[in-house]
Parts: structure tokens; C-alpha cells; sequence
């Protein structure tokens, strides 16, 4: 009768510590996550046909190409896998991979309004459209992947689930962060120099009309 209480009386205990709650949060976390790489892929499947279209501008900057290329290159060469979501190593390799690459597309978006003929090329404006809305979706994505993770990192300090947490090893997981972090720490320097007045306005001298003749 003992062993029967104690098998019924198991899931019970199993959900008042927030057992079943870190199993469809951490569900949730994955989905919110293969959202986020979907998108990520998105974006590098749109860059060679962006990179050939601007190709075809004869003087278009090569640096700002090569930028392009190598961060993509870089982005996509980051091994993503289900280990990622718990390595916060891993996953910050692969959020700088990919900060690279939205640097330097914002780069050539920049650079190519220097050139009119790109711009009125019907190929890369319909290119550049898709990018701007992988993009919004990219942070769409983003978002809901840092709303999970919030979540589940809450239950995973807050007792006493986080007693569930130590004995089933449900580590926090990392989440995006601001990528230039470093730069925004520092308060901005505001310098007060002297200015000099610019000169007035000339106003050309007008000449004495001629007495009217009587």
C-alpha cells in the first residue's frame, strides 16, 4: 500500500518543484531558438545574390565585398548545436559571428547609395527589401528567444525550483546580449570649444538712382 501512495504521490512532487515546468519551458526555449537560427540561415542564403548583384557595379568598393564574403563565411562556419543553448561560450562565438555579418551588410547598404545605378537596379532594390525584412524578422525572432530563456532562468534561481534545478543539472542559459557593450558603457565626451562667428553677409552696394528728368 506504501509503494503505491509513494508511485502516485511521485508526479506530484515532481510538479510542485517545477519539474514539468523546466520540460515545456525548455521546450519552448528550443523553438524560440530554431526560430532564431531559421532566420540567421534566411539572411546567409540572401548574401551571394546580393554580393553578385553589386558585383556588377565596375567601381563599387572591393573591401566592403570582401568584408561581406568573410563575415558570412564566418557566420556560417560556427557549429550550432544543441549544446550551444547551454554553453555560454559557444553561444557568444556564434552572436559575434553574426554581429560581424549584420556590421558589414549595414556597411554595403551604406556604401551603395553612393551609387546611382545600383540604386536603380531592379535586382538588388528587391534584394535589399528581403534583407531588410529578414532582418525585422531576425529581431522578432530574438526577442522571443530572450523571453523563453528569461523564463526558464527564473525558474531555475527561484526556489524551490532551483533545488529541482541543482539535482537535474538545469544550468541558466545564455542570452543575447548588446553587442557593443564595451562602447556604451563609456559616457560620451562632449568638448565645448570655441566658435568663431561667421562673418556677415555682404550686401552689395546699390547705387544712387539718377534724378528724374523734368
Amino acid at each position: 500500500m506504501k509503494k503505491w501512495l509513494l508511485i502516485l504521490a511521485f508526479p506530484l512532487l515532481l510538479t510542485g518543484c517545477g519539474y514539468n515546468d523546466f520540460q515545456r519551458l525548455d521546450e519552448q526555449t528550443k523553438s524560440a531558438w530554431s526560430e532564431v537560427l531559421n532566420q540567421y540561415q534566411r539572411r546567409a542564403d540572401l548574401v551571394p545574390n546580393l554580393v553578385e548583384t553589386v558585383k556588377g557595379e565596375a567601381n563599387f568598393e572591393r573591401d566592403t565585398l570582401t568584408r561581406v564574403i568573410e563575415a558570412r563565411a564566418k557566420a556560417t562556419s560556427v557549429q550550432v548545436t544543441p549544446e550551444t543553448l547551454n554553453d555560454p561560450q559557444a553561444f557568444q562565438r556564434f552572436q559575434q559571428a553574426q554581429g560581424e555579418l549584420s556590421s558589414a551588410l549595414s556597411r554595403l547598404l551604406v556604401v551603395s547609395e553612393q551609387y546611382p545605378n545600383l540604386k536603380a537596379n531592379q535586382g538588388f532594390r528587391d534584394l535589399r527589401v528581403q534583407l531588410e525584412g529578414t532582418e525585422n524578422r531576425i529581431t522578432v525572432a530574438r526577442n522571443r528567444y530572450i523571453q523563453a530563456v528569461q523564463q526558464y532562468n527564473v525558474l531555475a534561481r527561484s526556489f524551490p525550483s532551483n533545488l529541482t534545478a541543482m539535482v537535474f543539472n538545469y544550468d541558466p542559459k545564455p542570452n543575447f546580449t548588446v553587442q557593443n557593450e564595451a562602447q556604451i558603457s563609456v559616457p560620451p565626451k562632449v568638448e565645448f570649444g570655441t566658435t568663431t562667428a561667421p562673418p556677415a553677409p555682404r550686401v552689395p552696394a546699390v547705387a544712387p538712382s539718377a534724378p528724374a528728368s523734368r
